[in-house]
This record gives structure tokens, sequence and C-alpha cells, in this order.
């Protein structure tokens, strides 16, 4: 059996430009919060000693949390935004403009 791509297949990221600073900025803070979110998990797995316990602990983790994922972030060295920016700039059209809002 033979299957053929049919005229809704995805065309392929053949040409990958910069992202534009706009999406680059979008594509941070996405990757920002993603981390936030993926610290703040591991924190609750963490025994944090004689400072750890009560309300304090879990009001300023997520505090702490947003802090490691900002530093994480700005080292650019998981590659999160720039996939995000990669994704975003494949739904934009060959003529620059976003899908679904070109003329009508």
């Amino acid at each position: 059996m033979e299957i053929m791509p049919t005229a809704l297949s995805l065309k392929p990221l053949a040409k990958t430009r910069e992202a534009d600073p706009e999406t680059m900025k979008t594509a941070k803070k996405f990757e920002e919060m993603f981390l936030a979110q993926t610290v703040d998990e591991m924190l609750k797995s963490v025994d944090i000693g004689a400072f750890g316990g009560g309300h304090a602990e879990e009001t300023w983790r997520s505090f702490l949390a947003r802090a490691f994922a900002e530093q994480i972030a700005d080292q650019d060295s998981t590659g999160i935004a720039t996939s995000v920016a990669r994704a975003i700039g494949a739904y934009e059209d060959t003529d620059g403009t976003r899908t679904g809002q070109g003329a009508a």
C-alpha cells in the first residue's frame, strides 16, 4: 500500500529566517513562563531544611522559581525561545503577513 501526499500536507520548514524582535520577545516570555512552572514543580520536591515549610514558603516559592527561570532564559541555553519563534514564523505566509490576517 502506497500513501501519497495530499494537498493538506504540511510544507517543510526549509527556509528559516531570523525572527523579528517582537516574535523573539513573545517567545522569550513563553520560555520564562514555562521554566518558572518547571522550576516551581522541582522546588516542591526539594527539602529546604530548617528554612522550609509553612505558608510563607508556598507564597514565596513562585518568586524564587521565577527568578531562577529568568536567569536560565537569559543564558539562551535551552533553545525553547528559538524553537517557539521558529514555530511562530512557520505560520507566516511567504509575503510576510501572518496566516489569517491578510487582506480579505
